[in-house]
């Protein structure tokens, strides 16, 4: 079962806690991403098992992951992840993770998730978020940035995508 935020009425996105039934499409969404080389490291497409225990990681009440059910659909997923191995002096910050079918894309999703993500750092008691991006990720840099994001460090030529 998923604990409703959104009610999806009149055709709206409905979002809700991700459970372990959504890991599929969780999955799929992130390996559509790789080809593209925005916003993963990854090369190959990864499996459902291999993203099991990361799943088991998120739960409502500390690291939530939510997923954006369009007409029945998952078409995004965002979710926080603890920083820096999960120390216990980093709990109040988290990286955030937005991942968006390509099919749904430039259509306002993100900024969606973002202000619901942003709507529940005081009942996490997260004071702090953060998000890494490629340089050549325009898109997410731009979305951050609307966001109130600031650019805090570089590093530079820390990825070999074999181009």
């Amino acid at each position: 079962m998923k604990a409703e935020f959104g009610d999806g009425d009149n055709g709206e996105p409905e979002d809700s806690i991700g459970d372990r039934s959504d890991l599929p499409a969780i999955v799929e969404i992130y390996n559509m991403s790789i080809p593209s080389r925005l916003a993963t490291a990854d090369l190959m497409p990864i499996a459902v098992d291999d993203r099991r225990a990361w799943f088991a990681e998120h739960s409502p009440d500390f690291r939530p992951l939510w997923v954006l059910e369009i007409d029945e659909e998952i078409a995004a997923w965002i979710a926080l992840n603890s920083f820096y191995g999960g120390r216990a002096a980093y709990n109040a910050t988290a990286e955030v993770s937005i991942y968006i079918a390509p099919n749904y894309q430039r259509r306002g999703y993100g900024s969606l998730l973002m202000k619901h993500v942003i709507g529940e750092c005081d009942r996490l008691k997260i004071t702090t978020l953060l998000a890494f991006c490629f340089d050549h990720n325009v898109s997410s840099i731009r979305l951050f940035e609307r966001f109130g994001f600031v650019q805090r460090g570089h590093l530079p030529r820390n990825c070999n995508f074999g181009w």
